[in-house]
């Protein structure tokens, strides 16, 4: 598989304690950035060998990540990486307008620690100025993720962690990443300043039609 090349580079990060969570993690990650496309077949003795772990090891983190929606597991056929139905990214975005508008609703009295939301800005930028539009997509999701961690809530960033990963499973299928994600790059930015301002009324207006805009626009171009 040539999904597999470099996964076994991967088997430093599992240390002296192999758990079927950071084989978890590992492959999350591996998923969110697009080394195993939605629909994918994933092997056990192939990625079980990879990582150097047990089949039970490996079968446990798929179980999490089946949990996470991430995966699904066919009967007599085997675990996939999920494809998404238009039902799926629709509750997705129920999801990240119900939590990050309530973030930015909830913030107190300015400053806002946004040095995060300016370096996601910022490598959003450079990559659409080098054409990698994965690049600009990964960006896109830091920056919603460095929103969401405005909250402090460790409970609040862990279930968002999910739902974002869930969400780069929708942005793997789109045949054209430069017109879902460039309208964004100007709009990230202005939620950047307008909080930077101190604004955080006018910043949740403008994160609920950004959100509604991306869902139509994601909806439009999504493959199925």
């Amino acid at each position: 598989m040539a999904e597999l090349t470099g996964l076994a580079d991967d088997r430093a990060l599992l240390g002296r304690t192999s758990t079927a969570e950071r084989v978890s993690d590992i492959l999350r990650s591996r998923i969110a950035e697009g080394y195993f496309p939605p629909g994918t077949r994933l092997s056990e003795d192939s990625i079980g060998g990879a990582l150097g772990v047990s089949r039970n090891t490996l079968r446990e983190a798929f179980r999490l990540l089946t949990h996470e929606r991430l995966l699904v597991h066919e009967l007599n056929r085997g675990v996939f990486v999920r494809v998404l139905t238009v039902d799926d990214v629709e509750d997705i975005y129920r999801t990240r307008r119900l939590v990050e508008c309530a973030v930015v609703r909830g913030l107190g009295k300015p400053p806002y620690a946004v040095e995060g939301l300016a370096q996601s800005v910022a490598d959003g930028q450079r990559a659409a100025r080098e054409g990698d539009w994965k690049g600009v997509s990964t960006a896109n999701i830091h920056f919603h993720r460095e929103l969401v961690a405005l909250a402090g809530s460790a409970r609040t960033d862990e279930l968002m962690r999910s739902v974002f990963a869930e969400l780069r499973l929708a942005f793997h299928v789109v045949d054209d990443p430069r017109r879902l994600h460039k309208p964004y790059l100007a709009r990230n930015r202005e939620i950047l300043q307008t909080l930077q301002a101190g604004d955080r009324d006018v910043a949740e207006r403008l994160l609920a039609a950004y959100l509604d805009d991306s869902l139509k626009g994601l909806v439009e171009v999504y493959g199925l």
